[in-house]
C-alpha cells in the first residue's frame, strides 16, 4: 500500500514541477496545442492533409490512424473513466490561470493523450513519415495536459498506453478477423 501512496505523492510532485514552467514558449504553444487537440480536432486536421498531399498509402494510414483514434477515445472516456473516478489534480497545485477551464470528467486516463497516441502510433507503421510527424504534436498534447492542470502524470501515461493498444488492435484486427473466418 505504501508504493501506491508513493506513486500518488511522485505524481503530484511531478504535476506541480511541470505546471510552474514559466518559459514563454510553454505558455504561448501549449495553450494553442491544446486548442488544436480540442475535440480531435488536430487529428482529423492531419488525416485531412494526408489524404489531400498524399497517394494511396497515406490516404490508407489516415484511416488507421482515425480508426486507432476513435478506439482509443472509446476506450479511454467510455469505459476506463467510468470504471475509475479520479478527480483532476487540486487548483492549489496549478499556479496559472488555466486551472479554471479543466473538465469536470474523471482524469483517469488522459483521453486527449489517448487520441493523439492511438492516432499517431496507428498511422505510423504504413507511413513513418507521417508518424514521426504527428509525434511532436502528441507529445506536445500529453505535455499539455499535465501543465494545464487538467491531469496527473500517470493520466496521461495510462492515456498513451491505451492509446498503444488502441492502435495495435486497429493494425492487427483485420487479420484476426479474417484468420477467424477462414
Amino acid at each position: 500500500m505504501n508504493g501506491l501512496a508513493d506513486l500518488e505523492e511522485d505524481d503530484r510532485r511531478l504535476t506541480r514541477r511541470m505546471a510552474h514552467w514559466t518559459s514563454p514558449l510553454a505558455r504561448q504553444l501549449l495553450p494553442a496545442v491544446e486548442s488544436a487537440a480540442e475535440r480531435t480536432k488536430l487529428w482529423w486536421g492531419a488525416a485531412a492533409v494526408m489524404s489531400a498531399v498524399g497517394g494511396y498509402r497515406e490516404r490508407k494510414a489516415a484511416v488507421v490512424g482515425l480508426a486507432g483514434m476513435g478506439v482509443a477515445e472509446l476506450v479511454s472516456n467510455a469505459v476506463c473513466k467510468q470504471l475509475y473516478e479520479r478527480r483532476r489534480p487540486p487548483k492549489e497545485l496549478i499556479p496559472h490561470e488555466d486551472v479554471h477551464d479543466r473538465p469536470d470528467s474523471s482524469s483517469f486516463p488522459s483521453g486527449h493523450t489517448a487520441a493523439a497516441v492511438g492516432f499517431t502510433a496507428a498511422l505510423a507503421a504504413t507511413c513513418p513519415g507521417w508518424g514521426a510527424a504527428c509525434a511532436v504534436p502528441a507529445v506536445a498534447v500529453a505535455v499539455e495536459r499535465v501543465h494545464s492542470g487538467a491531469h496527473y502524470p500517470s493520466d496521461v501515461a495510462v492515456g498513451a498506453v491505451v492509446g498503444l493498444a488502441s492502435a495495435l488492435l486497429v493494425r492487427r484486427a483485420p487479420g484476426l478477423w479474417l484468420r477467424r473466418l477462414l
